[in-house]
C-alpha cells in the first residue's frame, strides 16, 4: 500500500486531487477542480514525467479516470506536464509515407465512425472545420453559414462556375456554393459514410444538376484545367510533408488559368512542422489522426508557390478555430448518455480529449488555421483580381 506521494508530485500546487487505487487521495493543491483517479499502479511513477499523450493514453486505454468538466481537466493536466516536463526542444518533424491504400484508410477510421455522433455535436450542415465567428453572439451555426460566405467570396464565385471542393465532407459547402452563388460543384471525399449522407442532402434539396460528389483521391484528379475555382478545406492535413508537392502541382493541373485556389487548413507552429504540446500532437497522431501531418504556413506556401500558383491572400483563423471546438466540445460534453449508444467507449473518450485538447491547443498557439487564396496567372502573367479586398466586405 503506497503511503505517500512521490517528491515530484508531494512540491506541487495544482488544483488537483489524485485518488489511487488503495483508497488514498492526495490533494495537490488548494479547492482541487481536477481528480485523476489511478487504476494502474504502475502510473505513479508515470505521473512524475506525464506527457500529454501518455496521460490521454492512459485514460483512454482505462487505466485512469478523470473527474471534473473537461476542459478544466485539460488545463490542469497542461500545467501538471508543463511543471514536471521540459517543452519540446527534442521533438522531430514527422515524415509519415503516404499512399493511396494508406491514405484511404486512415480516413475511414475518422470520418467513417458514425454520422449519427457526428451529427451530435456539429451544425445542420455538418461543416466539420473551423467556423467565422464575425461577432461574439454569432451561434455555431451562424459561424459555420458565415464561413461558407466568406470563403466563396474570397473565390469570387459566380454564377455558372465550375467549383472543385476537395474534400468536401458531408456536402455543406458543396451545397451552399450551388444553393447560393449558383455555381456547379464537384466534390470529392475518400469517405464512405461521409458520400452516402451527403448525397442524400444533394438530393433533398434538389441540388442534383448542380451538385455531383464522387470517392475520388485527389491524386486522381483531371489535370485538364477544367475547374474555375478550387476549394480545400480541412483536407490538406492528411496529405503529408512528402506530398504536399504533388497535392499543389494536382491543385494547379485541375484549374484554368485565371481561375482561384483556397487552401484552408491547420497548420504547425514550427516551421519544420514538429509537433508541440508535450506529446499532445503524439497523442492525435496515435489515436485521432492517423498519419496526419501538420506543415508550417511557410512550407504549404512555399509549395504552392513552386508549382506555379500565386499566393494573393493569407488569413489566420486561429481563434476562432479554438471557440469553434470549444463549442463542439461544449456539445458533445451536453450529449454523453447518447453518444455512448452510438460509439465504443474508446472511441468516445478519444473524442471528448480530441476537441477540449484542440480548442485549449489553438487558444495556446500550439498550432494554427490559415485560409490561403491563390490563382493561376494568366499567359502573360496577369489575373483579374479586385485591386483591394473591399469587395470581401461590402
Amino acid at each position: 500500500m503506497l503511503a505517500q506521494l512521490p517528491p515530484a508530485l508531494q512540491s506541487l500546487r495544482l488544483p488537483l486531487r489524485l485518488k489511487l487505487w488503495d483508497g488514498h487521495e492526495f490533494d495537490l493543491g488548494p479547492e482541487p477542480k481536477v481528480t485523476i483517479v489511478v487504476k494502474d499502479p504502475h502510473l505513479i511513477t508515470q505521473l512524475t514525467h506525464p506527457s500529454l499523450d501518455e496521460l490521454g493514453a492512459a485514460f483512454v486505454e482505462g487505466k485512469l479516470e478523470l473527474e471534473g468538466s473537461i476542459g478544466e481537466v485539460i488545463r490542469v493536466c497542461d500545467a501538471l506536464s508543463q511543471a514536471l516536463l521540459k517543452d519540446d526542444e527534442d521533438n522531430q518533424p514527422r515524415r509519415e509515407v503516404h499512399d493511396k491504400a494508406t491514405d484511404a484508410a486512415a480516413i475511414s477510421y475518422h470520418y467513417d465512425l458514425s454520422n449519427a455522433f457526428y451529427q451530435l455535436w456539429l451544425d445542420r450542415d455538418m461543416a466539420y472545420s473551423c467556423a467565422y465567428y464575425k461577432t461574439d453572439q454569432d451561434t455555431l451555426e451562424q459561424a459555420q453559414h458565415n464561413k461558407f460566405e466568406h470563403l466563396c467570396r474570397k473565390l469570387r464565385l459566380h454564377q455558372g462556375d465550375y467549383l472543385l471542393d476537395v474534400g468536401c465532407g458531408w456536402g455543406g459547402l458543396s451545397r451552399y456554393a450551388a444553393r447560393e452563388f449558383g455555381a456547379k460543384v464537384f466534390g470529392i471525399t475518400l469517405s464512405k459514410e461521409q458520400l452516402k449522407l451527403a448525397r442524400e442532402r444533394v438530393k433533398a434539396e434538389g441540388l442534383e444538376g448542380q451538385v455531383e460528389l464522387q470517392i475520388l483521391d485527389y491524386r486522381d484528379l483531371p489535370q485538364d484545367g477544367r475547374f474555375d475555382k478550387v476549394v480545400s478545406v480541412g483536407m490538406f492535413e492528411h496529405v503529408g510533408h512528402a506530398n504536399l508537392a504533388l497535392y499543389c502541382r494536382k491543385l494547379f493541373g485541375a484549374v484554368r488559368e485565371g481561375g482561384l485556389v483556397m487552401n484552408h487548413g491547420i497548420t504547425a507552429r514550427h516551421v519544420d512542422g514538429r509537433p508541440v504540446g508535450r506529446g499532445a500532437g503524439n497523442f492525435i497522431e496515435r489515436y485521432v489522426f492517423p498519419h496526419g501531418e501538420l506543415p508550417h504556413l511557410s512550407m504549404i506556401s512555399a509549395s504552392i508557390s513552386e508549382v506555379g500558383l500565386e499566393v494573393v491572400d493569407v488569413e489566420s483563423l486561429r481563434l476562432h478555430y479554438a471557440r469553434t471546438l470549444h463549442e463542439w466540445s461544449k456539445r458533445l460534453e451536453a450529449q454523453l448518455d447518447k453518444a455512448a449508444t452510438l460509439v465504443p467507449e474508446r472511441a468516445l473518450r478519444i473524442w471528448r480529449l480530441y476537441l477540449a485538447g484542440c480548442s485549449y491547443a489553438f487558444a495556446k498557439g500550439w498550432i494554427n488555421l490559415h485560409q490561403i487564396l491563390a490563382v493561376k496567372p494568366l499567359a502573360d502573367g496577369s489575373h483579374n483580381l479586385p485591386l483591394t479586398r473591399e469587395d470581401l466586405y461590402r
